[in-house]
């Protein structure tokens, strides 16, 4: 694995990792409401394309951290569906 590969594993993982207080916090609160349905909408779809876009070109990086991004940025719209309205 070359550098830049590495810079990619490091770059995804910060990012996707600085999600998961905000999916903690709406689960553990139970509320929703601070989180925008456009945002949360435009996020999985933007998410979706970088993930598809790391499969058309396998690039093991991007198809990972987005992956998990993706189950996040999901877990989300779910809180903000049940308690956000």
């Amino acid at each position: 694995m070359d550098w830049r590969e590495v810079i990619g594993f490091i770059g995804g993982f910060l990012t996707t990792m600085g999600m998961i207080p905000q999916v903690w916090r709406l689960f553990r609160m139970k509320s929703a409401h601070e989180i925008s349905i456009s945002f949360s909408l435009l996020l999985n779809t933007g998410i979706a394309f970088w993930l598809i876009y790391g499969i058309l070109h396998g690039r093991i990086a991007l198809i990972l951290w987005n992956g998990i991004a993706l189950i996040l940025g999901l877990a989300m719209f779910y809180a903000k569906m049940k308690w956000g309205r």
